[in-house]
């Protein structure tokens, strides 16, 4: 199994902020959002290497990070990529940066674990891996407990196993609270859709696209994240995460 973390947006939402670095990159709770990501990834069996995805802009800064990284951490195997884009004008998208990681990298004989670079939990993140081998596709989920927040992810709906039957991208008239959020499970007989995918002309940006398209044609696990889930889209839920992210450092 691999693990891929997706860091390759500009996140203008953020300006100035990250007009010269990138989100994961910025410190909350006294070191990188990135940095929070990868610590969750520890104790999982079998993980053989961290690939993040990048652009020209920022690969530099990721490749600096992560040799620092290692030299307090080496038992984690990293490959930054360079998926080549300049600027939000060029930008390959989520789903895009997937397929580009997943094809250049020749990932497709294994499972891949895809983490958004800013989706930061306060759980490890070893047992929804535990759970989900074997899965064909998994997609972690969480309750935001509200009908006007549901509004800006994507809504989902569950059997009795666990398996989505109905998945609508940030819904105007949301049924239920219930969230995909950007942290998934995918089998070799996964990935080689992408290709699929993209090839049909489908919206290569927001990686729960895939997922929205993908449970209409193959079965799609769920996995309730416990603990807190933190989504870094705003200076608002920037200085909460800092706040609730030092608060645990605090007590570790």
């Amino acid at each position: 199994m691999n693990a891929l973390i997706l860091a390759a947006g500009y996140a203008t939402r953020l300006y100035p902020l990250t007009l010269n670095k990138a989100k994961p990159l910025l410190a909350l709770g006294g070191k990188p959002i990135v940095e929070w990501v990868v610590d969750n990834l520890a104790g999982i069996p079998d993980l053989e290497k961290i690939y993040v995805v990048t652009n020209d802009k920022f690969a530099s800064d990721f490749q600096q990070w992560s040799e620092g990284y290692r030299a307090r951490r080496p038992e984690f195997k990293f490959k930054i990529v360079n998926d080549g884009s300049t600027s939000d004008d060029d930008k390959l998208g989520a789903i895009g940066d997937i397929n580009f990681v997943v094809t250049r990298e020749n990932l497709s004989q294994s499972s891949l674990v895809v983490i958004a670079g800013d989706n930061l939990f306060t759980e490890s993140l070893a047992r929804f891996v535990d759970c989900v081998r074997g899965s064909d596709a998994t997609v972690a989920v969480y309750d935001v407990g509200d009908l006007e927040a549901i509004k800006k992810y994507g809504n989902i709906t569950v059997d009795a196993e666990g398996i989505i039957t109905r998945f609508e991208e940030k819904p105007d008239n949301p049924q239920g609270t219930l969230a995909a959020i950007a942290l998934y499970y995918y089998s070799p007989a996964v990935l080689s859709l992408l290709t699929t995918y993209l090839a049909a002309g489908n919206n290569p940006d927001q990686p729960g696209r895939f997922v929205q398209w993908l449970h209409t044609r193959k079965p799609v696990n769920t996995f309730q994240i416990n603990g807190k889930w933190l989504d870094i889209g705003s200076k608002e839920t920037l200085e909460k995460a800092d706040a609730i992210l030092a608060g645990l450092k605090t007590a570790s």
